[in-house]
């Protein structure tokens, strides 16, 4: 899996950007010869899979066109402590400047491919999938969604205008739920999905009388669950959220449910422990 070097290089220039400042690398500047060339590994330092390598490779390229970054991994890749995912080889000077912001980008999307393969590993025997949301860090959207995908996980919506998603403030505010799927409904074109967050049986029997493409069924207990996917029998997709762990997320799969959605995949991830480890 990879993503096209147009969206990739915006965000690890920024990066690196921030990261130099106003004068450059001044401890590599003051320490290493300019003459100096050495090669690196990225090794593997825990259990995970991997995702972000078009990122770590631009952040050494754009340091310095000379550094020679050579993947031995693809991204989505399963990998254990010891394994070396790439070589570096190039400037010593460039690869430092570059070392940090290369590892922040490689890390942090590991880690959310790594939780992400968690989820879809603990429901694999289930018809269900796992799906992030738009809790994602500003700017960082469309790694964050891939690195889910590397994850084996499913994407929902990039942004506010993919698909309309009423959530229990719209309803309130549009005056019930028949009131906004109307609404909703005289509004969208004919390419554009409707899902509805509901949070009572009685809700979705509502929308499911009105018509709905998706409905969002929020922190319903596993027999809340089951009763709404046994009345919904095929007219919608069901999609459940809350509580979704590794642990809770095979018996709430069981249900019947289509999909799975969970925030914490994308806002508080853990990165996964890679290193850059001098060799030569």
């Amino acid at each position: 899996m990879s993503l096209p070097y147009l969206l990739v290089e915006p965000a690890v220039r920024a990066g690196l950007l921030e990261d130099i400042g106003r004068a450059g690398d001044i401890t590599s500047e003051a320490v290493i010869p300019a003459s100096s060339r050495t090669i690196c590994a990225l090794e593997v330092r825990e259990p995970g899979v991997i995702a972000g390598l078009d990122f770590a490779r631009t952040a050494f390229f754009l340091i310095d066109p000379a550094i020679k970054f050579t993947s031995l991994l693809a991204d989505g890749t399963r990998v254990q402590p010891g394994d070396i995912i790439a070589t570096i080889e190039g400037p010593s000077r460039g690869i430092l400047s570059a070392e940090r912001v290369a590892l922040n980008f490689l890390g942090h999307l590991s880690g959310i491919a790594t939780a992400t393969r968690g989820i879809a590993d603990a429901i694999a025997h289930t018809k269900a999938r796992i799906t992030c949301t738009r809790k994602t860090m500003p700017g960082l959207r469309f790694a964050q969604k891939y690195a889910v995908r590397c994850g084996g996980g499913a994407n929902h919506r990039f942004g506010l205008d993919d698909a309309i998603l009423i959530k229990d403030n719209h309803v309130a505010i549009a005056g019930g739920i028949r009131n906004v799927l109307r609404a909703a409904k005289k509004s969208a074109g004919h390419l554009v999905k409707i899902e509805l967050e509901v949070d009572s049986l009685m809700q979705l029997g509502e929308a499911l009388d009105e018509g709905v493409d998706v409905v969002l069924l929020d922190n319903f207990d596993l027999i809340g669950l089951r009763e709404a996917v046994a009345l919904i029998d095929g007219r919608a997709i069901a999609e459940a959220s809350g509580r979704i762990s590794p642990v809770t997320a095979p018996a709430i799969a069981e249900t019947g449910v289509d999909y799975l959605s969970a925030g914490w995949l994308t806002h508080t991830v853990r990165v996964l422990d890679i290193g850059l480890d001098f060799r030569a």
